[in-house]
């Protein structure tokens, strides 16, 4: 009971997807959802008021900054719709982008932007937050520190829906909000307020305005896209990070070369199963409450080329750039080499969006030469559009094992680090100890291979399970929730492991 009453007070009491409170609170949520959801303006106050909270509990007093953001760009979304003069419209957009583009750049950027000059100049500049220090003198004490600069927890998705929808707007692709309350629950929607998916206005808010209808079917695929996300999650991804991943990358002088490139493809099974389970449950919570959400991954594992697989990966993320970023930059209108440097320019970005260090960017350019690269070898390739069974299982093989290898330095936590990664390769790779290790890890290798199976088996076998799931009596449907949470609880052996995608 004294749990209970931390978690709906406003103590500090994080909510997470895999964590117990979370969803001791989202029962308490669902019960009174339950209760108002015929009423379509209750609903939207409701569940804004249920997300504001829950961004409280995670992110802490940075709830401010997602609601100054909600005014500000609800405001100059209607300066944009309301005017017919170009000038405004054109002012108030650059304006929103602006503004919000500096906030995350504040918060994301500010270290790494220091540390450059810094290294480049010699100088010794440190990071002052003057957000906190004004937040100090309006309370006269010193509440906040000065000296560090805390990220605030899902700024870059938030971001992200905020840009979109201003550009939308100005676009005369999107009526605006109704108004300020309906526009702050589609920034707000708590199940992908944190890590996404990056939803837009066009395709979330005319869901605002429907009476909500969940059918059986629905419930049912809410449930099992729930139960999806908890496996993927915490049976596969936790369990790889804390008995083999993080292992090695934490300390990669200790470990030999075959240990460190089994590392990096167990990397690729973990980061998949965690940030789109993290969306499997976001996508669940969603239609348990009469919403959708977009498909955030589409088997990226199975590409046969890098374009396919970023067609396939984070594509809300994907998508993003391209409408957003690619083709305002002129996209492929402009000849050949323009279009290669527009595809380098948004994966460099995009890499940088990923993470404020030079590791992220030369991640993000590696993945923009590769679809460079790619976009000529097509024009040449003679098994481009084969449908011969051992040619698409190699271009699958080829384009995840350059993926993986592009994830050394977005897994890596140093330049230093990555150094230490090809050492070990090129010289201590020791062969010899090839089946120790593999027996030393059997259960690792054989939750990865687990992973992998999963994520390759067709999609018509599962969809025949998610629909037999459905289909099947409540108290066969009760005992599975049951077996499943009991096999994902008994295989939790730290604590919590936090989201990947949580820190960007």
């Amino acid at each position: 009971m004294e749990r209970l009453i931390d978690l709906l007070s406003f103590q500090s009491l994080a909510l997470v997807f895999t964590g117990a409170d979370f969803w001791i609170f989202f029962l308490f949520v669902y019960i009174g959802f339950a209760a108002i959801n015929r009423f379509k303006t209750m609903r939207t106050l409701y569940l804004l008021a249920v997300s504001w909270f829950f961004y409280y509990k995670t992110g802490g007093s940075f709830v401010v900054l997602l609601m100054v953001s909600t005014l500000v760009s609800y405001l100059l979304g209607q300066a944009i719709h309301g005017s017919s003069k170009a000038i405004v419209r054109k002012a108030s957009v650059a304006t929103g982008i602006a503004f919000h583009l500096f906030i995350l750049g504040y918060y994301k950027y500010s270290y790494f932007v220091v540390n450059s000059i810094n290294d480049i100049f010699g100088t010794t500049f440190k990071v002052y937050n003057h957000f906190a220090a004004f937040a100090n003198q309006l309370n006269g004490d010193q509440s906040f520190n000065v000296t560090d600069i805390l990220l605030p927890l899902g700024i870059s998705f938030f971001t992200f829906k905020i840009i979109s929808y201003l550009v939308d707007i100005y676009r005369k692709e999107l009526e605006p909000a109704k108004n300020i309350f309906d526009y702050g629950l589609y920034l707000a929607f708590f199940p992908s307020l944190i890590m996404g998916p990056i939803t837009r206005a066009k395709d979330f808010m005319p869901q605002l305005y429907q009476p909500t209808l969940i059918t059986r079917e629905q419930f049912g695929h809410g449930i099992w896209m729930i139960l999806k996300g908890l496996f993927k999650k915490m049976f596969i991804a936790d369990y790889l990070t804390v008995n083999f991943i993080d292992r090695v990358f934490d300390n990669p002088h200790t470990y030999t070369g075959f240990e460190h490139v089994a590392a990096i493809f167990s990397y690729s099974v973990q980061i998949y199963c965690d940030f789109s389970g993290y969306t499997d449950i976001a996508i669940g919570l969603a239609v348990l409450m009469g919403f959708v959400l977009k498909d955030n991954f589409n088997s990226p594992y199975k590409a046969v080329s890098v374009a396919d697989f970023w067609r396939r990966w984070h594509i809300s993320l994907s998508s993003f750039l391209k409408d957003y970023l690619y083709i305002p930059l002129g996209g492929n209108r402009h000849g050949a080499v323009r279009t290669e440097v527009n595809l380098l320019l948004t994966m460099l970005l995009g890499g940088l969006w990923h993470g404020a260090s030079w590791q992220f960017v030369i991640w993000g350019g590696l993945n923009g030469l590769g679809l460079v690269v790619y976009k000529f070898w097509k024009k040449v390739s003679p098994y481009e559009n084969s449908k011969n069974f051992m040619v698409i299982a190699w271009r699958v093989m080829l384009t995840f094992t350059f993926i993986t290898f592009t994830r050394i330095f977005f897994r890596a936590d140093t330049m230093e680090g990555v150094r230490v990664f090809f050492d070990q390769v090129a010289h201590n790779f020791a062969w010899e100890y090839i089946p120790k290790v593999l027996w030393a890890y059997k259960g690792v290798f054989a939750v990865a291979t687990l992973g992998m199976i999963l994520h390759w088996l067709p999609y018509s076998w599962k969809a025949k399970g998610e629909q037999t799931f459905i289909e099947a009596p409540m108290p066969l449907q009760v005992a599975f929730c049951v077996f499943v949470v009991i096999v994902i609880y008994q295989s939790v052996s730290a604590d919590m492991v936090p989201f990947i995608y949580l820190q960007f």
